[in-house]
């Protein structure tokens, strides 16, 4: 354990070093694409903590209609879910930053891994952490500005890259017709290549590929630690492994009050035991912080609660393998079935359905049609044969069929495009740098109610059908036809 006191280690970043080979250069070079990622998706952590995106998150998130009616009603719920995911990048970032810190020079730095989690059990004060002070802020705006240059930098080595490739074709061109060498062409295109090799040296020199270990890692470093003073004051109660001090007024962590931690169990909230099941009932009007119990949560995992192993992050099926939030969904939802991709889809093709009835062509009809699994197509059927019978020419119902079906879309679309959106946040194989604040799983469908999803899809289907057949839109009929002769 790392005895750290007052926050001295602060001050110390980038000042400890070893002696002569300090004179050698230690720049990121290739590596700054992946420390640029890694910056984006702290600066993006920051960001999701600032008081705008918290009081969006308790106000309008959290209260949505969607939300509300798919996923869980429970504030404490919903709050413990975010405190869990938020605090699992964070956790997946500092170790990104550890790994990197290995290849510091300053011992406070390759040793970050010790005070990261110091901090988190309770160690390190946290009242010199003060989130949005003037000293962080300029941190951040510097990492945003390196993480912008390394992107231009990306950039411009892939048109780089083309353009080179461009002129060893003309390289063999110009060898077997000797008349190449004087086509104006020729010229403004190396012109050309020219300026973009200047362009790329200009970013090299501004960007995270001339940057040492050591000030890219303590810029990160110092910010982790930021992130998780500031994850213990919003969420408070909902932060596994912090003393029952109030977080409010960020009083000194006392020895007696540190919780002693087991390596296999992480403390989430009380309707998440084992597995997340859907819980949806009335929103509490106020939710009182002193009345709530945390619970602990077996993991499936013997690995430690603060860092991952390197391999943890390639692949996107990988990622989701290693995300314990990703599987604490109990198997009555859309993602503990692994449906909440294919639901999003389905939902999101819907939509475009709708928008283009008057021109709905077949072959969005069948990949429609294809996308469903067995029990939603039966309970299409089901709801056809009852809905289709003695309703011809009723224009104030097809009015109606049109009215409830905008109401559904209202709150169900925004769920299936945050849950496209979650996963393609969190595809670690593209290459991204963008440091806005992240969709949560929460407002996504992988915690939603898998029967009331499958109801809300299928009573979007039959409205589809029921809205195209009153408008005697041939391809309405067509749909009605495909659902019986494929049933």
């Amino acid at each position: 354990m790392v005895a750290l006191k007052n926050m001295g280690w602060i001050s110390e970043f980038g000042t400890r070093k070893h002696g002569e080979n300090d004179k050698k250069t230690n720049n990121l070079g290739i590596l700054s694409f992946e420390t640029a990622k890694t910056m984006s998706k702290l600066v993006s952590l920051y960001k999701s903590l600032s008081h705008r995106e918290i009081s969006r998150l308790t106000n309008e998130v959290m209260r949505s209609q969607g939300i509300a009616y798919l996923n869980s009603m429970d504030k404490g719920l919903l709050l413990g879910l975010a405190c869990a995911e938020r605090l699992q990048d964070l956790d997946k970032t500092a170790t990104a930053v550890t790994r990197l810190g290995q290849k510091c020079r300053d011992f406070g730095l390759t040793g970050f891994d010790l005070v990261y989690t110091d901090l988190k059990l309770g160690i390190i004060d946290l009242r010199k952490l003060v989130y949005g002070s003037k000293g962080i802020e300029k941190r951040v705006e510097k990492m945003e500005k390196l993480i912008a240059a390394t992107a231009s930098l990306y950039s411009s080595l892939e048109a780089l890259t083309e353009l080179e490739m461009s002129e060893r074709k003309m390289n063999r061109w110009k060898d077997k017709g000797p008349l190449m060498q004087n086509k104006p062409n020729l010229k403004l295109f190396k012109q050309k290549l020219d300026q973009q090799r200047k362009q790329v040296h200009h970013f090299r020199e501004i960007s995270l590929w001339s940057q040492t270990f050591d000030k890219s890692v303590d810029l990160m470093a110092r910010v982790v630690c930021f992130v998780y003073a500031r994850i213990c004051v919003v969420f408070g109660p909902y932060v596994p492994f912090i003393s029952s001090v109030s977080l409010r007024n960020m009083r000194p962590l006392h020895p007696k009050n540190i919780v002693r931690v087991s390596p296999v169990l992480c403390m989430i909230d009380r309707p998440m035991k084992d597995q997340i099941y859907a819980h949806s009932e009335p929103i509490p009007t106020t939710l009182s912080v002193s009345n709530y119990k945390p619970s602990m949560v077996q993991f499936y995992s013997s690995k430690s609660i603060f860092f991952l192993n390197e391999d943890d992050d390639l692949g996107a099926r990988k990622a989701s393998k290693n995300n314990r939030l990703f599987h604490a969904a109990g198997p009555s939802t859309v993602g503990g079935s692994g449906l909440a991709l294919r639901y999003a889809n389905v939902i999101l093709l819907a939509e475009k359905c709708l928008d283009s009835a008057e021109s709905l062509d077949p072959y969005m009809r069948e990949s429609l049609y294809q996308m469903l699994p067995e029990n939603i197509k039966h309970l299409v059927k089901s709801k056809l044969s009852k809905n289709m019978k003695g309703t011809e020419g009723d224009e104030l119902l097809a009015e109606g069929w049109t009215e409830a079906l905008k109401d559904i879309m209202e709150w169900l679309t925004p769920m299936a495009h945050d849950t496209l959106q979650w996963h393609l946040e969190r595809n670690p194989e593209k290459m991204k740098f963008y440091s806005k604040p992240t969709v949560l799983l929460l407002q996504t469908l992988h915690f939603s109610d898998q029967e009331k999803t499958e109801a809300a899809i299928a009573e979007v289907l039959v409205s589809l059908s029921c809205i195209f057949k009153h408008r005697n839109c041939s391809p309405c009929q067509s749909s009605r036809r495909l659902y019986r002769q494929k049933s």
